[in-house]
């Protein structure tokens, strides 16, 4: 985030445009269409300042580093399936074991018996590996004993 903080009057004026969906001093969250119409606007050759001005931003209040994250960020959103779309609210990286049907129970603790039934069986191969490295190491030590014996 920016180390520029808005001023109380910035806010008051970043809170009536129609484009932004959250701001606080330190971050502003633009709305799905407002990301869509920059991206339009910057694939049809406009540049960033230009277009902030036509949606009613100031882009000297948002300042440079807040124009190209927006910029970059915008860019990353085209390549995804969901564009534009937030994908925070949904997805918070724990898996979520509330609400869950039965059905969807079962399958979850299936497949986390098939994981720990794959795992065992890694396990159980690196030891066997282990084991015959080591009687392997042990003969060429009883071979290399009986022929410097010689």
């Amino acid at each position: 985030m920016s180390k520029i903080c808005f001023t109380e009057e910035q806010l008051v004026e970043l809170r009536k445009n129609p484009y932004v969906k959250n701001v606080s001093e330190k971050a502003i969250t633009y709305t799905d269409e407002c990301k869509q119409l920059f991206s339009n606007e910057y694939r049809n050759g406009k540049l960033p300042s230009v277009i902030l001005r036509e949606m009613g931003f100031d882009p000297r209040v948002l300042g440079e580093k807040r124009v190209k994250s927006l910029t970059r960020r915008v860019k990353k959103y085209e390549a995804r399936l969901d564009e534009f779309k937030d994908l925070r609210k949904g997805n918070t990286g724990r898996p979520q074991t509330k609400d869950l049907t039965p059905e969807e129970k079962i399958a979850r603790l299936e497949h986390q018996v098939k994981y720990l039934q794959q795992e065992n069986e890694f396990l159980k191969k690196i030891n066997f590996v282990d084991k015959e490295a080591q009687w392997k190491f042990k003969q060429n030590q009883k071979k290399n004993l009986k022929s410097s014996d010689k």
